[in-house]
């Protein structure tokens, strides 16, 4: 009796692989292979022809936002079996392949990659294409996000205690950044890439500020000057549609910049961190909040720069303190979050899946696919180490060299 789709691609997968199936597999004959647990289900011969013409990463995100393929079970577990097996394929697995789709009957025309993907044109992070870029993820719906956080739209890491839920934990992230500025009354807050307006209205509202935000979302700009006349705040804060290479006029006393630094591209991470120094003035500190990457995919990977954050660069840690010092900032203090993003984006995948009805009315069915896939990768790449995030507390000196920072972590 010959053998099934799901058993032949059981038997090429374990030879590369050298060894087990990490998940198991269905076939569109209803044929299965592998172990008990997470199942690939592959609902026709298309689900194949992604992967053929796209190897790897892209062409499994594509076959899945389309629907050609789907997982029964739990989604993390499966990825977090896979991610242990990453092969690559030589020349000769291959033709292997090519041989095992004739024979399977996947040969056809390349797909036409779905609409969620980003396509953005110019030349990388200028002022046009960065607001494309952006646009692409954070103008998706207000309305989307809306339903995805908490009341707070805190749309980076929360600060987890043992009893937190998501509120509670983005309200102590927001006040922690307070505190390690030190914010006071009538004191100016820049916020660059203020997002949808969290900590504009956190530091006017609890600590007296007066505050000027900036982001290239036009989503953005339209919900936080709805939230700030809600809250009678739009006599001192002010949101503006500005890119940072666009700031001028007087400095601030306090500088803020939240999961923003991702956006900005390795060439122009100096013109930055430069433009941060700038607008502080002597004695101020900057509070630097961002995700880190070593080596590897500093974009996130192949689904991650195509469908979520197109033209994103990760770093290093060191090499973003290295930037702030060669711009003349005063590194302070450094505390990593990462183990906190872990229940925060798993917040939100919750979040996702209770309201998926009312998720796909908002950005479609393939819309929602790509944000399941994205929150279950996301949480798994902190917890197991494979990104950091930071919030980095710096100064700018006066000319005597003075940083009036407390000798303690008052903050703490």
């Amino acid at each position: 009796m010959p053998k099934s789709a799901a058993h032949r691609l059981a038997d090429f997968a374990e030879r590369i692989l050298g060894g087990p199936l990490p998940v198991a597999v269905r076939t569109w004959d209803g044929h299965q292979a592998g172990p008990a647990g997470p199942t690939v289900v592959l609902n026709n011969r298309r689900a194949l022809r992604w992967l053929l013409y796209s190897p790897g990463e892209l062409g499994l995100a594509r076959a899945y936002v389309s629907g050609d393929l789907d997982v029964e079970g739990d989604l993390t577990e499966g990825f977090r079996r896979a991610w242990a097996y990453r092969p690559q394929l030589s020349a000769r697995d291959f033709g292997e392949a090519v041989r095992l789709a004739a024979r399977l009957g996947v040969f056809g025309l390349p797909p036409k990659p779905p609409a969620e993907e980003a396509r953005l044109r110019g030349k990388l992070h200028t002022l046009g294409r960065d607001r494309s870029a952006i646009s692409h993820h954070y103008d998706l719906s207000n309305a989307f996000y809306q339903l995805l956080m908490d009341d707070s739209m805190a749309y980076s890491s929360g600060y987890w205690s043992e009893s937190a839920d998501l509120a509670r934990a983005q309200h102590d992230k927001l006040e922690l950044i307070c505190r390690k500025l030190g914010l006071r009354p009538g004191m100016r807050l820049l916020d660059v890439g203020c997002g949808w307006g969290s900590l504009l209205v956190h530091a006017a509202k609890h600590h007296g500020v007066e505050a000027v935000g900036v982001t290239i979302s036009a989503e953005q700009v339209q919900h936080v000057k709805t939230r700030l006349a809600q809250h009678d705040l739009d006599d001192r804060v002010e949101v503006r549609r500005q890119d940072y290479r666009e700031l001028a006029g007087d400095s601030f006393d306090a500088i803020a910049s939240i999961e923003m630094g991702e956006h900005v591209g390795e060439e122009n991470y100096p013109a930055y961190t430069a433009t941060l120094f700038r607008m502080l003035n002597p004695t101020g500190r900057l509070l630097l909040q961002q995700m880190s990457r070593g080596a590897v995919a500093p974009g996130g990977g192949a689904f991650i720069e195509r469908y979520i954050a197109p033209d994103m660069t990760m770093r290093p840690l060191s090499r973003t303190l290295g930037h702030l010092e060669t711009a003349g900032f005063e590194i302070r203090d450094v505390h990593a979050l990462r183990e906190h993003y872990v229940p925060t984006v798993r917040a939100w995948a919750d979040t996702l899946e209770q309201h998926w009805d009312e998720a796909v009315a908002l950005i479609g069915e393939a819309g929602a696919r790509v944000w399941r896939l994205y929150l279950a990768g996301g949480a798994l790449a902190f917890e197991e180490n494979r990104m950091g995030v930071d919030q980095i507390l710096a100064v700018r000196p006066d000319e005597n060299g003075r940083a009036a920072m407390p000798w303690t972590r008052e903050w703490a």
